[in-house]
């Protein structure tokens, strides 16, 4: 899909939210634009390990009433769950390794800001692009994404007296003899309470998932920047194995997508109780 002229982000359901859950698909975006595929060192389809393929359809089948905020443009353009400090002087010009203020794990290994490799590809790009460009990217599409999320988040709690941010991401299938289907992420119990993690993780196993909690992903930079227990907004992360809901070229949902989406459908009926005992049942 051209993405030139297709919005930043979609928000699908009430501005003003009708349930304390509120769902972010930050990593699923196929609007790739002119300037991306212009500026590309590989072939479009090494792009795709970084796409959280089609996890926002699997997200669209499994809401409801929930409103769900979906981007638009693709990780391999801006990366919605890096800082904006996370830039990467091998992909931006105008930056120096001396001169960032500090550095990330994400960052060294490639995948900052705006990522230099994908699966198999250790220098995606052509060239090196400018800091206007980059600037441009945070202020078209990485700043106005976490506003919106932060101004739904506000109207359910103001609304609810609690919000919780449900970040959904996909994996690719994890090593060892009886890897995690799931992985929760709560940034090590510091951007919700335990009790709406463990709702969430008692869901996905009773769906029949393997679930492990915070390794190996806690969650990132939307769970740093929206996750404030203290003040009543929680965010959860849930990673789920693509392997599940894809095909075997990582391209197509497969005949399994059904039960993933209800899968994740229970993980979000689970948050709402936990959050607002009786919400589920009252609707």
């Amino acid at each position: 899909m051209n993405g030139d002229n297709a919005p930043s982000y979609h928000i699908h359901g009430p501005a003003i939210p009708v349930c304390p859950v509120i769902l972010s698909v930050p990593h699923a975006g196929r609007a790739y634009p002119g300037a991306l595929l212009d500026a590309l060192n590989v072939p479009l389809a090494a792009l795709l390990p970084l796409e959280d393929r089609l996890i926002d359809e699997v997200t669209l089948s499994a809401r409801r009433h929930e409103t769900l905020l979906i981007a638009r443009r693709p990780r391999a353009w801006i990366d919605l769950n890096r800082a904006e400090w996370e830039r990467d002087p091998q992909v931006e010009a105008d930056v120096s390794a001396q001169g960032r203020p500090r550095s990330s794990a994400k960052l060294r290994a490639g995948l900052g800001l705006v990522p230099r490799r994908s699966s198999g590809f250790d220098h995606i790009w052509n060239r090196r692009f400018t800091n206007q460009e980059i600037d441009e990217r945070i202020g078209i599409d990485h700043r106005p994404y976490h506003a919106a999320l932060e101004e739904l988040l506000r109207a359910a709690r103001a609304r609810f007296g609690i919000a919780v941010l449900l970040d959904i991401h996909s994996m690719p299938g994890l090593p060892g003899a009886d890897p995690p289907d799931i992985v929760i992420g709560d940034r090590f119990g510091r951007s919700a309470t335990g009790r709406l993690s463990s709702a969430a993780e008692a869901a996905a196993t009773q769906s029949g998932m393997r679930v492990a909690t915070n390794s190996p992903y806690a969650g990132g930079h939307i769970l740093d920047t929206h996750g404030r227990p203290e003040r009543g907004i929680h965010a959860i992360q849930i990673e789920i194995d693509r392997t599940r809901y894809l095909d075997g070229a990582m391209e197509w949902l497969n005949e399994e997508a059904g039960e993933v989406a209800a899968m994740l459908r229970r993980v979000i009926d689970a948050l709402a109780e936990a959050a607002i005992p009786g919400a589920v049942a009252a609707e």
